[in-house]
């Protein structure tokens, strides 16, 4: 009885290309059984590469955004005249110290009990997954500020928000995120307390307009900026200048 070793062998080399290479090596493995042994291992050539994992995304903080996120702060009771305190608070008004990671501690005010906390109040199973999806590393408020912007595009409303204007369709997308905001029925998606639209378009667009003329100074005070002319005449102002200016050149 013949030694059939080799040829299995050489059978779990051809069996392993067509595993990887798929069927466009099957007639490549064909080929090799009949131009012998030397043929039949030159199908094995590829290789699995494990893919890379995505990169955290991160959400750009345009005025517009920003003015929602301030307004957010603000029908949640967190605003605090905008100081980063805001990033601190529980659910009920008091305060945690570390911003390591979610305080996840229940609260009981005004018959009501909850572990939201943060500037946005977030709950822990909703911050969990943001984090999840983020690869957010603390409870700081650029963590913060990004996941609340990933809450806003996960309710279909970012693109709403980037108009400049505080819609009721916005505000009724985002009612089933923050009980603060009314419904486009004007009450509470869960049967809380809730803003008045009114009172949150008037935040809104005020906040927008503080923002968008910061941003516009900002922007004027570089294009206004005076460069000074070339010394082009040959005083001895002139010479001294162009002699420092070639010193400290790179």
């Amino acid at each position: 009885m013949p030694n059939l070793q080799p040829r299995h062998l050489v059978f779990a080399f051809a069996g392993l290309s067509l595993s990887l290479a798929g069927p466009a090596s099957a007639a490549e493995a064909s080929r090799a059984w009949q131009l012998g042994p030397e043929a039949r291992v030159a199908p094995v050539r590829v290789t699995m590469l494990t893919p890379l994992p995505a990169p955290p995304r991160v959400f750009a903080i345009t005025p517009e955004r920003r003015a929602l996120l301030n307004t957010i702060r603000y029908a949640e009771g967190t605003w605090a005249n905008g100081q980063e305190v805001g990033y601190r608070i529980l659910f009920g008004g008091s305060l945690f110290q570390s911003l390591d990671r979610h305080p996840n501690r229940v609260m009981r005010t005004s018959g009501y009990a909850s572990a939201a906390a943060g500037a946005y109040q977030f709950m822990p199973f909703t911050w969990d997954m943001v984090t999840r999806a983020l690869g957010i590393p603390d409870f700081g408020p650029e963590s913060q500020d990004q996941a609340a912007l990933f809450l806003v595009q996960r309710r279909g409303a970012l693109h709403l928000a980037d108009r400049g204007e505080l819609s009721p369709d916005l505000a009724a997308r985002l009612a089933p995120e923050w009980a603060s905001f009314p419904t486009l029925a004007g009450r509470s998606y869960y049967g809380q307390p809730v803003k008045r639209l009114n009172d949150l378009r008037r935040f809104y667009q005020e906040n927008l307009a503080q923002l968008r003329n910061e941003a516009a100074a900002v922007w004027e005070d570089v294009a206004i900026r005076q460069v000074p002319p070339a010394c082009s005449d040959t005083s001895l102002t002139c010479q001294l200048e162009r002699v420092s200016g070639a010193s400290t050149a790179p």
